[in-house]
């Protein structure tokens, strides 16, 4: 399993995902799911093509458990918010818990990554 194909499979779908729901506002007039374009966009297009770029530069990297724990961490914290955040906006909190959940998800994921990277350009400048 590749991390870094993974990573951007799933950036790819989220784009569309996104690009379609926002032919869907459009079209429809109806924009209360802004923020969930938004972040599907941002958080599953950009976001997980920037990891997998990242972890494609940086291959030896994609094989540590570390790498694992920040693709696991991301991608559930992202299929876990989106569907709660569409939820809330649409005024059906019925699982609203598990939002702060998946958003501590993501922002530890993050926390992850900024291990990883520094690590790894630490690394390569050293090396250099």
């Amino acid at each position: 399993m590749s991390i870094a194909n993974n990573f951007m499979r799933l950036g790819v779908l989220a784009a569309l995902v996104g690009m379609t729901l926002g032919v869907w506002m459009g079209s429809s007039q109806d924009f209360t799911l802004r923020p969930v374009h938004a972040h599907i966009n941002l958080l599953g297009f950009a976001s997980m093509m920037l990891f997998g770029f990242f972890y494609r530069a940086y291959p030896a990297v994609a094989k540590t458990r570390l790498a694992m724990a920040h693709f696991v961490l991301s991608v559930a914290g992202f299929l876990i918010s989106m569907p709660m955040l569409t939820l809330i906006l649409l005024g059906k909190p019925v699982f609203m818990p598990l939002l702060p959940v998946s958003e501590i998800m993501l922002v530890g994921s993050m926390l992850i990554f900024v291990v990883i990277v520094f690590q790894a350009t630490s690394a390569k400048e050293a090396t250099a």
